[in-house]
Order: structure tokens, then C-alpha cells, then sequence
């Protein structure tokens, strides 16, 4: 449910191991620096329940660590219905992880889910790669996009807030 006073985000990809545990760990990390931690809440779920309760992909804990980032305290969960209503942005990392959202998705919410790079300066609408048949590169191409994103989401949501204190 939309508040005035808090925003709500959820980063989803496949199986929630690899990029969308990043880009929350990443993005809270962010929160945190531009003070709103009180006002954000962030989560990461997959459109599968494969891994469920499971930590993200070691590679991926390896790669955020060296950039200052900590995501053992992760577990990996499937989206739900409820998701859809719960939270404000409900951010895809690619547009087959986008298309079986807006399948799930209630008509009144669809316009919450779209694709997390809409958000990126120097990756916009592209798609987050999944790094998990890849080497290290893969990570941290991942960490770059998610980075940059994350930075454009913030400002969204700082106008937002601003907005609504108006």
C-alpha cells in the first residue's frame, strides 16, 4: 500500500540468488547513505521458488563484498500475489522476469512493475544479465548496472517524498 510517509521497493529476478539480492543490497546501502532508511522499505523476491531460503549465489555475496556491500543476510523468496499491493515498485531485471510479473499482477497495480534500469543513466531499458552461468566479469557488470540504477531510483523517490510533504 502506497503511503505518503514510506515507499516500498521490490527488486525480482528468476530465482532471487544473483541480481535482484544485489540490487537490494546495493540499493539499501544507497537508502542508507541519502538518509531515508526510516522511509524505504526494500525486499527481493524471484518469479520462481527454486532457491527459496537460500543465501544468494556466493559469487554474487564475493562481488558485493569487495565494492563494501553485505548480503549475507539474504534468503531468497518467491514473489507472491500480495507483493503486488504491498509494495510501491516492484522492479524487474529483465523483460522475461517483467513479462511473467504483469502476468501475475492484478490490473490495478500493473503500473508499479517495470523494468529496474528505466531508472538508469547509462543503461536505460536494458536489461540486467544474469551472471549466473558467467565468470566474476558478470558480477560486477551487474554491480555497475544496479549501482547506477539505484541512483536514479533514489532521486525518483526524494521528489516523491518531497512531493508529498507539499
Amino acid at each position: 500500500m502506497i503511503t505518503l510517509n514510506k515507499t516500498s521497493v521490490l527488486f525480482i529476478c528468476m530465482g532471487n540468488i544473483c541480481r535482484s539480492p544485489t540490487a537490494e543490497g546495493v540499493f539499501r546501502a544507497q537508502v542508507k547513505e541519502a538518509g531515508l532508511e526510516a522511509t524505504v522499505e526494500i525486499d527481493s523476491a524471484g518469479t520462481l521458488g527454486a532457491h527459496a531460503g537460500e543465501p544468494p549465489d556466493g559469487r554474487a555475496r564475493e562481488a558485493a563484498k569487495d565494492r563494501g556491500y553485505d548480503l549475507s543476510d539474504l534468503r531468497a523468496r518467491k514473489v507472491s500475489a500480495l507483493d503486488f499491493s504491498r509494495f510501491d515498485y516492484v522492479l524487474a531485471m529483465d523483460r522475461d522476469n517483467l513479462a511473467n510479473l504483469m502476468k501475475l499482477c492484478p490490473p490495478e497495480y500493473q503500473s508499479r512493475v517495470r523494468l529496474y534500469l528505466s531508472y538508469s543513466r547509462r543503461y536505460p531499458n536494458l536489461e540486467v544479465p544474469d551472471p549466473y552461468y558467467g565468470g566474476r566479469l558478470g558480477f560486477d557488470q551487474v554491480l555497475d548496472m544496479v549501482e547506477d540504477a539505484g541512483k536514479g531510483l533514489i532521486r525518483e523517490i526524494g521528489v516523491r517524498l518531497q512531493t508529498a510533504k507539499a
